[in-house]
């Protein structure tokens, strides 16, 4: 069995503790990123969606970082919206500024009714470099 590692950001947010979960699961050379949400450090939704998109993405960029790894080297990407038609130019304009170009990670949306008072939520599956 490959021993599993939890993984999480320095200044990790009040939602990984409120709701009993990880940041992220590190086996061997992988990382399975949970959901990332625009959550501020007390765990509170940020209120301006173009805001909150961007402060998951801070937030997924921070568990990456704690795992020696970054935005290059997702392998996975599962985005979850609970209004996809209205937020899809938000989300892409968010999106171009992580990934100015190309190669582009793979990338599945799905439209969801709820993210606990949340409107994206992003998680990923990455491979951690060797060092």
């Amino acid at each position: 069995m490959i021993p599993r590692e939890t993984v999480f950001p320095a200044n990790r947010h009040a939602l990984y503790q409120e709701h009993g979960y990880s940041a992220a699961i590190r086996s061997g050379d992988l990382l399975f990123v949970s959901g990332q949400v625009g959550s501020r450090a007390d765990g509170s939704p940020e209120p301006d969606f173009a805001a909150q998109v961007r402060l998951a993405f801070d937030n997924l960029g921070a568990t990456l970082a704690a795992a020696g790894c970054g935005f290059d080297d997702l392998i996975d990407v599962t985005s979850f919206h609970t209004d996809p038609e209205q937020q899809f130019a938000t989300v892409m304009q968010v999106k171009q500024e992580v990934f100015p170009k190309a190669p582009y990670p793979n990338w599945t949306a799905v439209g969801v009714n709820w993210l606990a008072g949340f409107d994206f939520e992003i998680k990923v599956i990455a491979r951690i470099p060797q060092a």
